[in-house]
């Protein structure tokens, strides 16, 4: 199904010289993705693409300028709404199964897609019964394994896959300039880990592991973005709570 377009629905912000934030301004900060696009020499990044309640692709001008490979870091409704727009497509194997039958249950729509995730309703208002994710078809989406890397011409990304919120949760980790794109295993804001396939346990362990990188600045899947300080002070008051 073809959705909808609003020029208005989403906004743009540029954050470096090849990295633009993209939102939904009218959904409450808790409940909006972080979108980011990633322009490369080569190819450009998605990562993520949002409720999918209005067109990303046809509403945000620079998503059809060049090539772009859509990310997944999880497949959470808020996360991939827009995904089966775009002709390449990745999400980690524990994710590809949503992607490709996008349940309100896996999605987490049933939980948490209502009319009280907005700040502003969209034109129209909002039906909670008749909210879906389209599926993304199986000849666009391919597997995202860990350590596997993505690179755009001029910058290379190592996938993490960091469990826990859900269970194919990945990350992209930027070494070379010391810059994490951490979908929801950590964002600056109230960190789910009682979804029905959250796994406490996987994310201590995940936190630990990032706990050793040498992050600068990071990302993530809501909220605003932080640096170094931030980073480890939200891991240190993770794992003081969940790691007893």
């Amino acid at each position: 199904m073809k959705l909808p377009t609003d020029s208005g629905w989403y906004e743009t912000k540029k954050v470096d010289t090849d990295i633009t934030w993209i939102y939904e301004p009218a959904i409450n900060p808790f409940f909006r993705c972080n979108i980011w696009h990633i322009k490369g020499r080569d190819r450009d990044l998605l990562i993520d693409s949002g409720s999918g309640l209005f067109s990303l692709r046809a509403s945000v001008d620079s998503l059809s300028e060049r090539p772009v490979t859509a990310v997944a870091s999880h497949a959470h409704f808020d996360h991939i709404g827009c995904h089966h727009e775009f002709d390449h497509c990745l999400a980690h194997p524990a994710e590809l199964p949503v992607l490709l039958e996008p349940s309100a249950r896996e999605t987490l729509a049933d939980r948490y897609a209502t009319a009280e995730m907005f700040d502003r309703l969209p034109p129209g208002g909002f039906d909670a019964s008749q909210y879906h994710i389209e599926p993304t078809a199986a000849d666009r989406v391919k597997p995202l394994e860990a350590g596997a890397r993505l690179d755009t011409g001029n910058r290379s990304f190592e996938v993490l896959h960091l469990p826990g919120h859900s269970p194919g949760s990945i990350a992209l980790w930027d070494e070379r300039n010391g810059v994490l794109f951490s979908g929801d295993a950590i964002y600056d804001g109230e960190l789910l880990a009682d979804n029905h396939h959250s796994d406490i346990g996987e994310y201590i362990d995940s936190m630990r592991r990032l706990q050793e990188l040498p992050v600068n600045q990071v990302h993530g899947g809501h909220f605003d973005s932080f640096g170094r300080d931030v980073y480890q002070q939200i891991i240190r008051e993770f794992l003081d709570t969940y790691d007893r």
